[in-house]
């Protein structure tokens, strides 16, 4: 990722509630190497913004409107893969963590980490690594030799992830074809094997499993 020429990371930040923007900006712009460029208050905003725009770093809420944090992820990881995002979340770290770094982000904080932790964080995956708290550094260390089976989700392609949260927070095959630019038939070929890689039969079923593993909330 390219850097501004004072050698700042630039960030941008994306929230639908201003009082959380307003607090991070000021945490991050009290920090003589970061910079924040821009703000956004639900993902499609986020998602309109990245072409036109030079940053290095999205620091994201997941819970936002419009489109949900795991379609915001699952298109960054098609369009803009080298882009790391860093997830901001009410959800507890030992329970959705490993969820959304399968999903393709760099790091995850819940919003109530310390500030100088979201100033690592942002360090760290600007630099090309991934982030993850001393908590929860230290439960897959202890966990670490266990079996670790697969979710059925982690199967998917990129875009078959893209398709399956959008098909799972209701949305037609026609609306999603529209969105993607993409014609009907694709994504009913996406559909299918979807279903079939996931062991599902219907959309009900892809639906109750969303909601059943946290990805949709």
């Amino acid at each position: 990722m390219k850097k501004s020429k004072k050698g700042k990371i630039k960030v941008i930040i994306a929230d639908d509630h201003a009082i959380v923007r307003r607090g991070l900006v000021q945490v991050i712009s009290e920090t003589p190497d970061l910079e924040v460029v821009g703000e956004a208050s639900d993902g499609s905003e986020l998602l309109d913004m990245i072409p036109s725009n030079d940053f290095d770093v999205v620091v994201m809420d997941v819970g936002m409107p419009k489109k949900s944090g795991w379609e915001v992820i699952a298109r960054i990881r098609i369009e803009w893969p080298e882009l790391p995002v860093i997830i901001l979340s009410v959800f507890p770290e030992e329970d959705y963590a490993l969820k959304f770094f399968q999903a393709g982000a760099s790091g995850y904080l819940s919003k109530g980490s310390a500030p100088e932790l979201l100033v690592e964080a942002i360090r760290k995956v600007a630099g090309g690594g991934k982030f993850i708290s001393p908590t929860l550094a230290e439960k897959l260390a202890f966990d670490f030799g266990g079996e670790s089976t697969k979710q059925p989700h982690e199967n998917l392609s990129p875009r078959e992830f893209q398709v399956f949260c959008m098909i799972a927070s209701g949305k037609t095959v026609k609306e999603i074809s529209e969105e993607l630019s993409l014609s009907s038939a694709t994504i009913s070929t996406h559909r299918s094997r979807i279903l079939e890689k996931m062991d599902m039969k219907s959309n009900a079923q892809l639906t109750h499993y969303a909601f059943k593993t946290g990805l949709l909330g």
